[in-house]
């Protein structure tokens, strides 16, 4: 069997966590309207493991790890008038916006906060830690990924 893709995933607490991901057990990542990020997901496959960031909170940081169970899911906030992921450019003819579904594996025995991670690793191995890098999904390489898992176990 093929050695699974890494990615982050980021989300802020507030709006969903990862223990709210470890009460639904499962969920649609959807709201992505950054090209770039999308680009990333419609690349990931059935069985990719990720690492759920909380962003936007004090520290931010590495919370717990995912597994994309499903794929290619058209993300239905972007027909949602009501929702802040409404995009009026979007149609359900010609759709914009897609999303993955992803399954809770564990929390973080150990949080690894940004600082830490600024610390482990630099930017050309972890893209999240070069400045100005904004992006709500990003790859990670096995090799750092693995060294990352180590960390959150733990506890």
């Amino acid at each position: 069997m093929n050695e699974p893709n890494y990615w982050l995933m980021k989300s802020e607490p507030d709006a969903y966590s990862i223990d709210t991901l470890k009460r639904d057990g499962v969920t649609l990542w959807d709201g992505i309207r950054n090209y770039q990020a999308r680009n990333f997901m419609r690349r990931m496959m059935i069985g990719d493991k990720v690492f759920f960031y909380h962003s936007n909170c004090k520290p931010p940081g590495i919370a717990g790890f995912m597994e994309v169970v499903d794929l290619n899911i058209i993300d239905p906030t972007q027909f949602q008038k009501e929702s802040g992921y409404y995009d009026q450019k979007s149609s359900k003819e010609n759709p914009r916006w897609d999303c993955v579904k992803v399954k809770y594996l564990f929390k973080a025995d150990k949080f690894l906060s940004l600082p830490e991670l600024k610390i482990l690793f630099n930017e050309e191995e972890l893209l999240l830690v070069k400045k100005g890098n904004r992006l709500s999904i990003i790859p990670v390489e096995t090799k750092i990924a693995k060294s990352i898992l180590e960390r959150i176990k733990q506890g």
